[in-house]
This record gives C-alpha cells, sequence and structure tokens, in this order.
C-alpha cells in the first residue's frame, strides 16, 4: 500500500465507529464499583482455568499461569509473616523481570498496594515517591539498589531486596537493605493465600499507584482502582479480538501505565501471553516478535520512529505482528510503518494514566487519536483554550465554549459520580490538592465538574480527533514526562548563574521536544559546559536534561516578571535565530560541546528546520 492509499482511505460511517465503540462501552460496565472482585481473584481464576498455559516469557524462561500463581503466593506468604497487611502501600522499584509480576500480584493477594516506582529517579524525586504515597515498605530489585544507596535523607521504611543476577549490585550498598528475601520467598507455601484478608475490598478501591508528572513540580501518585485496571482489560479484549494466542511485547517500563496497565490487563483478561523485555532495543525488536510470535504491540511514538529510522532489511514484512496500539504516532511515522512493515492494525488513543476518559482510533484512520461520532455518547468534551491567555473564554452566561471542527482546544472528561457506574469517575491522586486542582467545576452548568487534561486537540468534520500539543511547560522526551520547574529547580544553584530558563524545542524527525536550557549568567562569570553536564547527572534523569544550552546576555521577561519562553521554543536550537552562544549534549564526552554542524549529528541530531 503507498503513502497515498494510507491518507486516502475511504472514512467509514459514524454509526459504524459508534457500533464499535458501544461494545467497548458494555464491556467497560461489566465490574461494578461495589464487586467484592480484584486484581488477585482474576489471577486465580485464569490460573484455575487455564493453568497450563504460557503467561510470562522473559528470554529462555517460560512461566504459566498456574506457575505465576503459586509464586505469588509464596510472595504473600512471606510478606505477610513480615507484617505487611490489607491496605497498607508497598512501594515497588523493580525493572522490567518476571519477578515483578510476581511480586505485585502477590501483593494484590494481600490486598496491598503496590505504588511502582521510576526505577531511573534519586534523590529528591524518590524521597517524594516514597513519602507521597506513605509506604509501610519497599521492595527494591537488586539492580535498583545504587539508587537508594545513594539517596541521603530516605524515609524509615523496611528495605527488602530481591535479588538479581543480571544486574548484581556492588556490595557495599547491600549495607542500606533491611532483607534480602529471595530465599524466604523461594522457601514459602505455594499454597493459594486466604482470601480472607481481602474479602472486603471494593473493586472500586486503590490497587496501583503509578507517577504522572503532570505539568508542574514532582511527580503525582495517580490512583488505579482494582475495577479501572480490569475493566480497561475487558475494553481491550473486545477492541483488538484477542485470543488466548495472541502474544503481547512489554517492552516499556513496567512503571509506566502502558505497560502496567494496558498491555497487563488486556492479556490477563484474554488469558494470552506477554513476553517481557527489560528495555526496548532497536535492534532486536523485529528478532523477539519473530522468535516469540508476537501478535500484538503497545508502542509510543519514540519506538516507531527508531525503528523505523533503522536500515531497511528484506524481511522487513516477515512477522507475525497483527495490531499496535499507543499514542504519538505522527501521521508521517504511520504512514512510512505501513509502506515499509506492511499491513498492521493500529489503534492510536489519546488518555493518560489519571484520565476518566478517552478516545481511540479504531477505524484505522492514520494520525487520527480517536472519534467521538455522537457527543451524546461521550463523556469527553473539546473547550477552546487561548494560549496566549493560558485561559478558557467563556460565553455570555460565564460557561465554557464548546470548540467546533479545525478548533484547537482543551479535552475534558465529565467526571461521573454514582455508587453503580464505574467509567466515567475520577479517582485522583494520593493528594487531595492536587486532584482538586485537575478538576474544572461549573463548567456547562451549575454543579458540573470535569477532569481537565491538559492537552490540546482539534478534530475534523467527520468527527476524528488529532493531538496537537500539552499545555503549560511540559513536554515529553524518550517517553517520558519533564517538567520544565523540576528541572530548573534541581539546576539552580549552578555556580555563577543568575537566571536559568528550561523549555522544549522541536526536533525534525523525533517525536515530542528535547530540552533546552537558556542561561544567564552573572557578570565575571562564564558558563562552563562540563560543570553544568555534571550537575545535570547528580541532579536529574538524563532524559530530562537539556540537549542543548543557549549563554544568553539576558533573559526574555513578561511584564510581570515571567520568564518568556515562546520565542525561544519558537528559536529552537537554530543559530541563525540568535547570536547567543550554543552548546549541545555530549553524553559520550560528558559535556557540552559548542555548537558546529559535526557536534550535531554526532549527537545524533538533523540540522534546524
Amino acid at each position: 500500500m503507498t503513502r497515498q492509499d494510507v491518507r486516502s482511505r475511504k472514512v467509514v460511517s459514524r454509526d459504524e465507529t459508534q457500533a464499535k465503540l458501544d461494545v467497548r462501552s458494555v464491556a467497560a460496565s461489566r465490574i461494578k464499583p461495589a464487586d467484592r472482585y480484584t486484581l488477585a481473584d482474576r489471577i486465580e481464576e485464569k490460573a484455575a482455568s487455564q493453568g497450563a498455559r504460557t503467561l510470562l516469557v522473559y528470554g529462555n524462561e517460560h512461566l504459566s499461569y498456574a506457575e505465576v500463581d503459586a509464586r505469588a503466593n509464596q510472595v504473600a506468604h512471606a510478606l505477610h509473616a513480615r507484617g505487611l497487611r490489607c491496605g497498607d502501600v508497598c512501594a515497588l522499584a523493580m525493572e522490567n523481570r518476571l519477578e515483578f509480576f510476581v511480586y505485585w500480584f502477590g501483593l494484590a493477594k494481600l490486598g496491598v498496594v503496590t505504588a511502582v516506582i521510576n526505577t531511573q529517579v534519586t534523590g529528591r524525586p524518590l524521597i517524594h515517591a516514597l513519602e507521597s504515597t506513605r509506604a509501610r515498605a519497599v521492595i527494591v530489585g537488586e539492580e535498583c539498589l545504587a539508587n537508594f544507596a545513594v539517596t541521603e535523607g530516605r524515609p524509615d521504611q523496611p528495605l527488602y531486596l530481591v535479588a538479581d543476577a543480571e544486574k548484581p549490585a556492588e556490595a557495599d550498598h547491600r549495607t542500606f537493605v533491611s532483607a534480602d528475601i529471595t530465599s524466604e520467598v523461594a522457601a514459602a507455601s505455594r499454597a493459594t493465600f486466604p482470601r480472607q484478608g481481602r474479602a472486603e475490598v471494593r473493586a472500586e478501591e486503590t490497587m496501583l499507584l503509578i507517577f504522572t508528572s503532570g505539568t508542574t513540580g514532582l511527580p503525582k501518585a495517580a490512583r488505579y482502582s482494582h475495577m479501572r485496571w480490569m475493566s480497561s482489560g475487558d475494553v481491550m479484549e473486545v477492541t483488538l479480538g484477542v485470543t488466548p494466542d495472541d502474544v503481547f511485547y512489554c517492552c516499556l517500563p513496567l512503571y509506566h501505565g502502558a505497560a502496567a496497565t494496558s498491555v497487563t490487563s488486556t492479556a490477563l483478561k484474554a488469558g494470552a501471553s506477554i513476553v517481557v523485555r527489560r528495555k526496548f532495543s532497536t535492534r532486536e525488536f523485529w528478532s523477539d516478535v519473530r522468535r516469540n510470535g508476537i501478535t500484538i504491540v503497545q508502542y509510543i511514538g519514540e519506538i516507531c520512529r527508531y525503528l523505523l529510522n533503522a536500515p531497511p532489511q528484506p524481511n522487513d514484512r516477515e512477522h507475525s505482528l497483527r495490531c499496535m496500539l499507543g499514542a504519538g504516532l505522527t501521521m508521517e511515522s504511520w504512514t512510512r510503518w505501513i509502506e515499509r512493515f506492511g499491513e498492521v492494525d493500529i489503534y492510536e488513543g489519546w488518555g493518560s494514566t489519571e484520565a476518566n476518559t478517552a478516545v481511540i482510533n479504531v477505524d484505522n484512520v492514520p494520525g487520527s487519536v480517536g472519534r467521538v461520532p455522537y457527543w451524546e455518547k461521550s463523556n469527553f468534551r473539546l473547550v477552546r483554550y487561548d494560549v496566549e491567555t493560558e485561559s478558557h473564554p467563556r460565553d455570555e452566561n460565564g460557561r465554557y465554549i464548546l470548540c467546533k471542527p479545525g478548533e484547537v482546544g482543551e479535552g475534558l472528561g465529565y467526571i461521573v459520580n454514582h455508587p453503580d457506574i464505574g467509567a466515567g469517575r475520577f479517582e485522583g491522586y494520593t493528594s487531595p490538592e492536587a486532584t482538586e486542582k485537575k478538576i474544572l467545576r461549573n463548567v456547562f452548568a451549575e454543579g458540573d465538574a470535569f477532569w481537565s487534561s491538559g492537552d490540546l486537540l482539534r478534530y475534523d468534520e467527520d468527527g476524528y480527533f488529532y493531538f496537537v500539543d500539552r499545555i503549560g511547560d511540559t513536554f515529553r522526551w524518550k517517553s517520558e514526562n519533564v517538567s520544565t520547574a523540576e528541572v530548573a529547580e534541581a539546576l539552580a544553584d549552578y555556580p555563577g548563574m543568575e537566571l536559568l530558563n528550561i523549555y522544549g524545542v522541536k526536533v525534525p524527525n523525533h517525536e515530542g521536544r528535547a530540552g533546552m536550557a537558556a542561561i544567564v549568567m552573572q557578570p565575571g562569570h562564564a558558563f562552563d559546559p562540563k560543570a553544568f553536564y555534571e550537575l545535570t547527572e547528580q541532579r536529574i534523569p538524563r532524559y530530562a536534561a537539556p540537549q542543548f544550552v543557549r549563554v544568553s546576555a539576558a533573559a526574555d521577561l513578561t511584564t510581570t516578571y515571567k520568564l518568556r519562553k515562546v520565542d525561544l521554543q519558537r528559536q529552537g536550537y537554530d543559530p541563525r535565530a540568535f547570536d547567543d552562544p550554543l552548546f549541545v549534549r555530549d553524553e559520550k564526552a560528558g559535556t557540552y560541546r559548542p555548537y558546529s554542524e559535526e557536534v550535531l549529528r554526532d549527537a545524533g541530531f538533523p540540522p534546524f528546520a
């Protein structure tokens, strides 16, 4: 199929799309808020009905549904002996490996809430994660132990180590561990852990805490109930037509919502298998797909770009992949993907970890994140938003104004608050203040409430939606949300610096935005590129580090003394747009190098366009 063929596909009727969405709606309503039914119950049901089938694959290791259930029982018995009880919160810091699932499921059998921790954070962000979730204990994979060892001032929770033969920790880091529980879990009973301890847990109660950056400040812990987690699997099973013969690929980090929710819940619901990889690899992706017969992949746009930029191979179309689901796939990447790798159904969607609404492209229309055929059948709304004033225009009655086709606005979700309805609820964060900040009230009528996404979208005459951008300063780079305020705060005491402005800039042929810093140095001080690089390494994850540094003579301020970013973002890293010295991050050299086309190429960036 040619690029023109892909772009000119016939738009299906609104009724046909709505029929597909109605099937999803039925699936979403199966589990009721008050049901005494949890993730642990679903695991045990599947182990009883199809115990011999493979659930997890990691390298050459295969675990059946029955084996995963038995190992989860061991975790539950061992951690119960350690004092964890129903209603507690336990943090889990572990890379993608089989033990992640086993410990998560074991905690669910106890009725314990699992708070998944980003495996790349240290220092203040790590402390914040442990404090904001009020975790009673921490389970840490040996591969992540260094993050805790170098973090001073951690809360005084027990730190339980799970061994990792692939990435053993340094001996002196083990001194921070309360106990290595690997052996005691292996020796624990495999018998089904008694259900009575969690018998009264309702489906609407929190099962998982997943951190999401939001727009400002430190990440927030979003609540994910048993009901919402399982319902997402119920919905995607019917959307993708998943069967027990399907094989999912889990190469995104499990501390992110996509892998921990959509992939795992859908595979578990359908009785399918999950192939787990520690970290996405361009080189190994298609080998994994072919070797394991993978049929379904969850993607982010960046992954697709990496694969498209790899050299073409004669067997590019020889694979088992039948469909993909995810977000961030641009029109250009979408069409290139089909041209190169052949017909694959692509389910591009829009939403977020904490969202109470979503849209999804069930019609395979390139570039669209989804469709709303009939507004009365959706709790999603698009309202006008003024980027310059950072506010919502109002009508003569003081109400928000719905967007018309072609207009850019913010996506909102009407908050459903009914004891018997789960769909449309906003479960919020562990912080009541953060939860309230995401709610808009009296939007269209007195007393109504909507979840505010912070995302800008537009839609066409056929009802297909297209993602435009994030409101505010947060930008996305390498699948991670980067808060400019958080980065600026972490680097604020760089010696000799007067002002620091952090923002994201567009990079040709890249999804998301790369971080850029505009620095004003104090009189008599010069910018030291190596020292600045070393500070970023100490303070922030690499994905959040500025890829470009512009050393300015003066800051661009608004009349209210706020740092202006619009012009800086527009100029980007184009040296023709300004006279300031420009530096490019070089991780191999461990410094920022003065701009040149050669340096730009070495860093993997194209010329500014």
